[in-house]
């Protein structure tokens, strides 16, 4: 693997606050913060000018269906897809088929990792048997198989006691708790946010108070107990407003939003288009607005795709059958660029920092920075070029993307993982 040059890009590294044109230097898989005469002229130069060179990106919560889902997606396709938006640490969600809720399945899942993937792609196991909310999941031996966090995403544990028994026993192993805010008994039959546009179309509503109520019970059980919760995929603005104040106090929760409710209203489902239908669900432009604001306050520490691959022939039903999920690893960044820089005057390192840092530091994952002994992770892009979205011809497996067809600004020129280029130019290289 040769060492690798990036020259006279705009470097943004938010861990180390630089921000500056200038040079990346990797050698052996790692950064370094030089290369001697003789190594640059036999290193891989690539011309960074016009460009952005930032850490690659790091995304924590992602759906790649396998085992047992593999019609919708794969480790392979989904790490494609991931490396294709400039992605180079994802998490996956256990509810998969059998869900990964023991030693075995993560096992599985880290053999095709090793076997497929061009990204790291780390597990996370489920908090309840067959995330059916009733039995604990063996934490401590999902932690020695090597799960990064422990979740039931795609359904929410209802039982509080349960719940609390979780982060406690999450807590001796040191495991962070994600979890999918949604109260069940509010939403049976609901498949779209309940206001105007639910109404006007005829749709069983979903209340944010569904989402608020858990969102409140895990700061409440987190204050308790001293445990970490990560709330994810929040949609409501009262849910800002409860952590906002949480945090206020001390109390160790976390959120995320994803690039579509940022982006997104309830007003996007007036066609029936399913590729808008998701879970949570779209809000309104009050609460896409206060999204926003609790981004910039640190209310919200980062950005998770939730990236949720469905077939064709899934999606295409009629609204109330078709499953909840977007696509979301290659048009994440440039979506991001386009809401909170362009529409709401972010600083580019801010938006970096939510997609890296903030992501990371959130698992203890050892990525998000471009410090010299660093894993050589990085991600290349031009923030200027514009380009047509087209799902059917990306890497994911599936196509349910609501931005398909849709003019883009911002594209990735170059991923690398570990020093080596996986993607470059539209194309996979391993």
């Amino acid at each position: 693997m040769p060492d690798l040059w990036i020259s006279g890009a705009r470097v943004i590294d938010p861990a180390s606050k630089r921000d500056a044109v200038g040079d990346v230097f990797i050698r052996d898989g790692k950064f370094v913060a030089s290369l001697s005469a003789a190594d640059k002229k036999k290193a891989r130069k690539v011309d960074g000018r016009g460009l952005v060179a930032c850490p690659g990106l790091v995304d924590i919560h992602v759906h790649f269906r396998e085992p047992g889902q593999t019609h919708k997606e794969t480790i392979a396709t989904g790490s494609r897809a991931a490396a294709a938006g400039g992605f180079t640490t994802v998490v996956c969600m256990p509810n998969t088929s059998p869900p990964a809720d023991n030693a075995g399945t993560i096992q599985f899942i880290q053999d095709a990792v090793e076997r497929d993937a061009v990204v790291k792609v780390l597990p996370t196991g489920c908090i309840t048997v067959g995330m059916k909310g009733q039995a604990l999941a063996p934490i401590g031996s999902l932690k020695r198989a090597g799960v990064v966090a422990i979740t039931d995403d795609g359904d929410c544990v209802q039982s509080n006691e349960l719940m609390r028994r979780a982060i406690e026993y999450a807590k001796m192993f040191d495991l962070p708790v994600m979890d999918h805010c949604q109260d069940a008994s509010m939403t049976q039959g609901a498949v779209m946010n309940e206001g105007v546009m639910s109404t006007r179309l005829g749709l069983r509503g979903w209340p944010n108070a569904a989402e608020d109520l858990i969102v409140a019970r895990n700061v409440v059980l987190s204050e308790y107990t001293g445990a970490h919760i990560h709330c994810q995929h929040i949609s409501s603005k009262f849910s800002c407003d409860v952590i906002r104040r949480a945090k206020a106090r001390g109390a160790r929760v976390t959120a995320e939003a994803t690039p579509h409710h940022l982006a997104l209203t309830d007003e996007c489902l007036a066609t029936y288009d399913t590729n808008f239908k998701m879970n949570p669900p779209l809000r309104t432009e009050e609460d896409r607005q206060a999204l926003i604001e609790a981004l910039r306050d640190g209310t919200l520490d980062c950005i998770g795709t939730d990236h949720a691959p469905h077939t064709d022939y899934e999606k295409d039903k009629e609204f109330d059958f078709a499953p909840n999920g977007i696509l979301g690893l290659e048009t994440a960044l440039p979506v991001c660029l386009e809401v909170l820089v362009k529409q709401n005057k972010f600083k580019l390192a801010h938006v970096i920092d939510l997609m890296t840092r903030r992501a990371a530091d959130i698992l203890k994952l050892p990525a998000g920075t471009l410090a010299p002994g660093a894993a050589a992770d990085l991600c290349l892009f031009d923030p200027a070029e514009k380009w047509t979205y087209d799902a059917k011809d990306g890497f994911s497996k599936s196509s349910n993307s609501p931005w398909t067809g849709q003019t883009l600004t911002g594209r990735v020129r170059l991923t690398a993982v570990d020093g080596r280029v996986v993607f470059e130019d539209g194309k996979i290289l391993r």
